[in-house]
């Protein structure tokens, strides 16, 4: 096990988005401690994505991250930190103490281009962890944007 894995993302409808839920348990698979970069509203504001409206408070998808993570090991949330990211890399880029990084082969290059800068800055680069795609019952990959559009009835 690794002292600190990190990971980052909206988190959006975690409770249907089950490509997020392989996330979580594999950062606590793989870390002693979890620091999730949860966006901020704000930033979502800044980043154009489809069915915006729809996306849930930062303060609901925290909340259902922390559900969520209690419901796989009721210690989960005393080995976790929920960091807002304002931006796309939050402290990756500069906290040495992260050791490992668990991404999708949807988000993996900024994972890529954390470490591009980590290494720029004189800090370890991470190990970084691909998760695959989860496929839903259509057999196409599950995202928040499928999710935003179906609440949508679009």
């Amino acid at each position: 096990m690794y002292k600190l894995c990190g990971c980052g993302g909206t988190f959006d409808h975690l409770n249907i988005h089950e490509g997020h839920k392989l996330l979580l348990k594999t950062c606590f698979n793989l870390g002693e401690h979890v620091a999730i970069g949860l966006v901020t509203d704000e930033f979502i504001q800044n980043v154009k994505k489809e069915f915006d409206s729809l996306i849930e408070p930062y303060e609901e998808r925290k909340r259902n991250i922390m559900n969520y993570i209690k419901s796989l090991n009721p210690d989960y949330p005393n080995h976790c930190t929920i960091i807002p990211l304002n931006d796309p890399f939050g402290p990756a880029i500069t906290d040495p103490n992260i050791e490992i990084h668990v991404s999708s082969e949807e988000t993996y290059e900024v994972a890529m281009k954390i470490n591009k800068i980590r290494a720029k800055n004189g800090v370890p680069r991470m190990i970084i962890v691909i998760i695959p795609l989860v496929l839903g019952e259509d057999g196409t990959r599950i995202s928040s944007t499928k999710i935003r559009k179906k609440i949508s009835g679009k």
